[in-house]
């Protein structure tokens, strides 16, 4: 402002911030400026509006493995704390590269034929920039609905970009763009993925795909990272295998199996898996003292005095444990000493206290949508928690068979399909 110029944005075609953990700006409106020029290729300095048409690249390194950030955090942590929770400026990132998955430079990656001098590529970039290939996947394919504008525009973006550097003569197959179109799909994915973790269900809709416009037929793109493999499998499961999902030590929602085992024996309990954490083990036992009270409820069949109970707790998202598991753990046990398996791709969701009351989910919306990304197509709601329906969005509540329970007896014979 003061020497009346206009900076880099307006005379670069790219600006790169390297180490992007030490970005700072003086001004405190900086990255309100830079989040509004990313949404509109404009800014504002004094009275003046300045348009521009640099890109913007931040560069940075993950300071843990991919699977570990992944559980614990997300893959924009290593911004600065004023950028870190701003789901806004991330949100307008079009893609992100997964430099893990880019090999380091090697001597054999050079080549020794001719090859074209930077200055020449360079002006060859610029020029193609008058160009644009965004409108080519509509001759094969349409995005699906769970893209927002945003979504779209960045999709659109990286198709064009990627057309230009590999097919620059405008020339391609239905293959061809198929291939750039998942690509392009699979990194913005991979930005509403990390904005889900940190913003919730504003971004719910993560689950991308594209229709082919000759059959119809709609493809899902998954991000590698996240496993595409659904954590809670088809088919019927064992007796005293259950799942469940809530809200761990470390404050994300995760996914919890309880394995039970029954042996002949004299009455005896025994919990792994739960480490040192003493809410999880009061949950479990709370769990297993309303199992021994009240057993004769569920079935004359059950014995407690004949039979040893072993039960296994795995934290499958690696969370931290939860204090949320006594209902699933009543579930899973009598699911165990009669026998039967719960019904196929079920959640039980909710808790219980010890005199029986249940106890009603938090965060049901976001609870839901850890129950979609694992799997799940049945899912066994406290009564108390239909109050939170209207939060959840309609599309995400109508991908399960829901039944309400009103008591943990209830509960039991709604899992297992004895109604």
């Amino acid at each position: 402002m003061a020497s009346r110029q206009i900076g880099l944005v307006g005379l670069w075609d790219c600006v790169a911030f390297d180490e992007v953990a030490g970005i700072t700006f003086k001004d405190k409106d900086g990255i309100q400026i830079m989040k509004d020029y990313m949404a509109s290729g404009s800014f504002a300095r004094g009275k003046e509006e300045k348009n521009a048409s640099a890109s913007m690249v931040f560069v940075g390194n993950i300071n843990q493995s991919v699977d570990v950030l992944l559980k614990t955090s997300h893959l924009f942590e290593p911004f600065p704390e004023a950028m870190a929770n701003d789901t806004a400026f991330f949100d307008r990132m079009h893609y992100y590269i997964p430099g893990w998955e880019i090999p380091k430079m090697r001597p054999e990656f050079f080549t020794d034929e001719y090859g074209f001098i930077t200055d020449y590529v360079s002006e060859f970039m610029r020029e193609m920039r008058k160009r644009s290939f965004s409108d080519a996947l509509d001759k094969f394919f349409k995005l699906g609905n769970n893209l927002n504008q945003r979504d779209v525009i960045a999709v659109r973006k990286t198709v064009s970009g990627l057309v230009k550097l590999i097919y620059p003569n405008g020339e391609f197959t239905r293959d061809d763009i198929e291939e750039i179109l998942r690509y392009a799909l699979v990194g913005r994915r991979r930005v509403k993925e990390q904005l889900k973790k940190i913003g919730g269900m504003e971004f719910y809709d993560v689950h991308f795909s594209y229709i082919d416009n000759e059959t119809m037929s709609e493809e899902f793109v998954s991000v590698p990272e996240q496993g595409g493999g659904k954590i809670i499998p088809e088919g019927m499961g064992k007796p005293g295998h259950l799942y469940t999902i809530a809200r761990g030590k470390s404050g994300m929602i995760g996914a919890y199996k309880i394995e039970t085992q029954v042996i002949s024996g004299t009455g005896k309990f025994e919990k792994t898996g739960l480490g040192s954490d003493r809410e999880a083990k009061e949950s479990i036992e709370t769990a297993f003292r309303y199992f021994r009270a009240n057993s004769k409820n569920i079935s004359g069949s059950i014995s407690i005095t004949t039979k040893d109970y072993l039960m296994h707790v795995q934290d499958i998202h690696g969370v931290g444990m939860t204090s949320e598991l006594a209902l699933a753990a009543f579930v899973a046990l009598c699911s165990g000493a009669l026998g039967k398996p719960p019904q196929s791709q079920l959640v039980v969701l909710g808790s219980l206290s010890i005199g029986g009351t249940i106890i009603k989910v938090e965060e049901l919306a976001n609870v839901l949508q850890v129950c979609f990304d694992s799997g799940a197509k049945r899912v066994l709601l406290p009564m108390a928690s239909a109050v939170d329906i209207p939060t959840v969005p309609p599309e995400l509540f109508a991908k399960f068979q829901i039944s309400f329970y009103q008591s943990p007896e209830d509960a039991v014979f709604k899992a297992l399909g004895v109604e």
